[in-house]
C-alpha cells in the first residue's frame, strides 16, 4: 500500500492551494507506455513456467498412459509367437508319431504275416490236392518235426533265434502294460531286448543247462530240487546282472549309472523271480528233456521278460528324470 501511494505521488504530484473562487482546470494524467509494457512482461514471466511446467505434466501423463498399452501390445504378440511356436510344434510330434505308429503297424503286419506263412507252408511241397482240414491238422505236428531237426543241425542258432523273438515279444507286451497303445511301442527299446536275447540268452543258456546236467549226474529224487536251488542262486544272479548291464551299454549310459542301477535293482528283481520259476522249474527239472528245456523256459519267459523289461525301463527313465 506503501509502495503504490508513492507511485500515486509521483504521478499526480500535491496541486498548490487554490482559493475557493479559482477556477478549476482540467489536468492531463501522464501515461508511461514503458512502465506498462514492464509490467505486462513481468506478469507473462510469472504465468508462462506454470503453463508450460502443466504442458510437461500432461506429456509425462499421457506418456505413462501408453506405456501399459505399448507394453500389453508386446505380450500379446509374444503371446500369439509362442502359441504358434507351440502349434507347429504339437502339429511336429503328432506328424512323427503318426508316422511311427504307420511303421509299428507295417513291422507287426510283416512280421505276423510271415510267421503264419510259415507255419501253415510247411507242408507246400507235397501237399497238392489236400483240403484246408488236412494241412490244419498237420501244420502243427510237421512244424515240430522241422523244429527238432533244426535244433539237431544247429541247436545254438535255433535256441538264439527262439530267444531273440521272445525277448522281443516279451519288451512289446511290457510296453503295453505300461499303457502305451498296441502301435505305439518304441521300436529302439523292444530291438534292444530282442538283441540280448538273441546274442546272449539263447547261446549262454545252452551252455548252462548242459553245465546243470554235468555238474548234478545223478537219479536221486533231491537232483531236481538242487537244480531249481542252483539255478535261482547262481545262474539267476548272473543272468540278470548280464541282462541290466549290457541293456545300460545299449542305452549308451555311464559305467556308474548302470552299476548304480544294477546294485538297487539285485536283490529286488532276484527275490521277484522266486515267485515264479521255483514252480516252473520243477516241470523244466523234472519233466522237459535237455534240448526242449529253453523252449519251455522262454514260453515261460513271456511273462518274466514282461516284468524285466518294464522294471529295467521304469529304472532308467526315473533316473534320468532326477537327472534333468
Amino acid at each position: 500500500m506503501s509502495a503504490l501511494s508513492t507511485i500515486t505521488a509521483h504521478l499526480f504530484p500535491s496541486p498548490a492551494k487554490i482559493s475557493t473562487f479559482e477556477a478549476v482546470k482540467p489536468r492531463t494524467l501522464p501515461f508511461n507506455s514503458a512502465q506498462l509494457c514492464d509490467q505486462s512482461t513481468s506478469l507473462t514471466s510469472l504465468l508462462l513456467p506454470k503453463t508450460t511446467s502443466r504442458r510437461r505434466l500432461n506429456s509425462v501423463a499421457e506418456d505413462r498412459e501408453l506405456g501399459p498399452a505399448e507394453s500389453i501390445e508386446r505380450d500379446d504378440e509374444k503371446a500369439t509367437g509362442e502359441s504358434k511356436s507351440e502349434t507347429i510344434k504339437n502339429e511336429t510330434v503328432s506328424n512323427v508319431s503318426d508316422r511311427d505308429r504307420f511303421l509299428n503297424a507295417a513291422i507287426v503286419l510283416g512280421a505276423g504275416t510271415l510267421a503264419i506263412t510259415k507255419l501253415l507252408t510247411i507242408d507246400h511241397d507235397y501237399w497238392k490236392g489236400w483240403t484246408l482240414y488236412e494241412v490244419l491238422r498237420y501244420a502243427p505236428e510237421h512244424n515240430w518235426i522241422a523244429y527238432e531237426e533244426a535244433l539237431k543241425a544247429n541247436p545254438v542258432l535255433a535256441k538264439m533265434v527262439i530267444s531273440g523273438i521272445v525277448y522281443s515279444l516279451g519288451d512289446w507286451i511290457a510296453q503295453c502294460y505300461e499303457g502305451k497303445p498296441l502301435l505305439d511301442f518304441d521300436r529302439t527299446r523292444m530291438f534292444r531286448s530282442g538283441l540280448v536275447g538273441f546274442s546272449l540268452h539263447g547261446s549262454l543258456s545252452h551252455y548252462y543247462y548242459q553245465f546243470c546236467e554235468a555238474l548234478f549226474p545223478f537219479n536221486s529224487w533231491w537232483v531236481v530240487p538242487a537244480k531249481v536251488a542252483f539255478d535261482q542262486t547262481i545262474w539267476s544272479s548272473v543272468w540278470n546282472s548280464i541282462y541290466y548291464v549290457v541293456l545300460g551299454f545299449l542305452r549308451f549310459e555311464s559305467p556308474s549309472n548302470i552299476f548304480s542301477e544294477l546294485r538297487s535293482t539285485y536283490w529286488p528283481m532276484l527275490t521277484a523271480g522266486w515267485k515264479l520259476w521255483p514252480f516252473a522249474h520243477l516241470i523244466t527239472y523234472g519233466v522237459i528233456p535237455l534240448e526242449q528245456r529253453l523252449l519251455w523256459v522262454d514260453c515261460v519267459e513271456l511273462v518274466w521278460v514282461t516284468i524285466l523289461s518294464t522294471y529295467s525301463n521304469e529304472k532308467s527313465e526315473a533316473r534320468i528324470s532326477e537327472d534333468s
